[in-house]
């Protein structure tokens, strides 16, 4: 903002009596302005969230326009986001007051835990990133109205002894979402990534009712993109699961990563036997 200009004296004239040599400060004036926008806005920027070529013609409509008086304001979305991750059934239950392990194996082994190992180690692989993350809980009171670059629940699907083909991993996003081309662009990254790094089936024409009316899809703010994961089957991939879960999360990850950083992703075909 430009200081206040003193108001002249009464017989002083209004004009400048050398016009060229006011002229100078204020084009310096205007060229510090410009560099401290630029620096401002950049300082800012993320590649996910603004387009360097925006903010130039954004910084060249203002030097055409005279509009530098006024400070240049970054979209909302240059702001940096945090990205959600959700320990599938950790919390307790907001009606019962009790935790829900959700599937139990014959073994012991409970879906929570399975879950909450895989989250944790998430949370880590996006930090070592740089990456702002949230852990949050099923049933997290800071789901409601939750403002994420990108948001995942984990999950891992059944104990039941199936069929031989109930091995491998489902991802589905919100039906009802203000965002559904960003939600479909997480799905797609995090099926592939995750099917790359664990080499396990792609189901993507097993996904439930369960998992794309999951109820975090109604909480969470309409602008965050949101998947839910179903890591692999308790029941043939427990061993993987429980063996090598820097695997399972880091397929995950990678995923996250494909999607933040605008990277390319194909989603992949339901695998065959």
């Amino acid at each position: 903002m430009r200081p206040a200009m003193s108001r002249p004296a009464a017989g002083e004239s209004r004009r400048s009596p050398n016009p060229t040599s006011n002229q100078v400060p204020r084009h310096l004036a205007v060229t510090l302005g410009v560099a401290v926008v630029v620096a401002t806005v950049l300082t800012a920027w993320r590649p996910a969230s603004l387009d360097p070529g925006e903010l130039v013609g954004d910084l060249m409509a203002a030097l055409e326009g005279g509009q530098l008086d006024a400070p240049l304001e970054a979209p909302e979305t240059t702001g940096v986001l945090p990205i959600g991750v959700v320990a599938g059934h950790s919390g307790l239950h907001p009606a019962s007051g009790l935790e829900d392990p959700g599937a139990v194996c014959p073994n012991g082994l409970r879906e929570l835990d399975v879950n909450t190992q895989v989250a944790n180690l998430v949370v880590q692989g996006l930090e070592a990133a740089g990456l702002e993350v949230d852990l949050l809980e099923e049933w997290d009171p800071r789901l409601t109205g939750y403002r994420g670059a990108a948001l995942v629940s984990v999950h891992a699907d059944s104990c039941s002894a199936i069929n031989e083909d109930a091995t491998g991993y489902k991802v589905a996003a919100a039906v009802d979402t203000a965002v559904p081309d960003r939600s479909q662009r997480l799905v797609a990254c995090v099926a592939d990534r995750y099917g790359r790094a664990t080499g396990l089936r792609f189901h993507p024409n097993s996904v439930t009712l369960d998992m794309t009316e999951y109820h975090s899809f109604y909480e969470i703010h309409r602008q965050t993109p949101a998947a839910i994961i179903e890591v692999g089957f308790l029941f043939l991939d427990q061993g993987f699961l429980v063996e090598e879960p820097d695997r399972v999360a880091r397929g995950i990850v990678d995923g996250l990563l494909c999607f933040v950083n605008n990277e390319p992703a194909t989603l992949p075909l339901e695998s065959l036997p």
